[in-house]
C-alpha cells in the first residue's frame, strides 16, 4: 500500500512540474505540497486500514475545497484571462 503513496507522490510531482511550466505557480506550490505528503506518508509503515483512513480523509477534504472554489470563487463565464 505504501507503494501506491509513492506513485500519488510522482504522479503529483509530475504536475507540480506541469503547472510550473505552465506559469501556474500558485497551483504548483499546491501540487508540490502535495507530493510531499504522499512521499513522507508512504515512508511510515502505517497499516493497510490506515493507508484507507488517511486517503479517505484526504478526498474528503479535497472534495469539500473543490466544492466550496467551485460554488464560491470561480466566476461564471469567466475565460481566466
Amino acid at each position: 500500500m505504501e507503494r501506491m503513496y509513492r506513485v500519488m507522490g510522482f504522479w503529483t510531482g509530475i504536475m507540480a512540474v506541469m503547472f510550473y511550466l505552465g506559469d501556474m505557480y500558485t497551483t504548483t506550490l499546491l501540487f508540490f505540497g502535495q507530493t510531499v505528503f504522499f512521499i513522507l506518508l508512504s515512508y511510515l509503515r502505517l497499516s493497510e486500514r490506515m493507508y484507507i483512513y488517511v486517503f479517505g480523509a484526504y478526498l474528503t477534504v479535497f472534495f469539500a475545497g473543490f466544492t466550496y472554489w467551485t460554488t464560491f470563487m470561480m466566476v461564471p463565464g469567466a475565460t481566466g484571462h
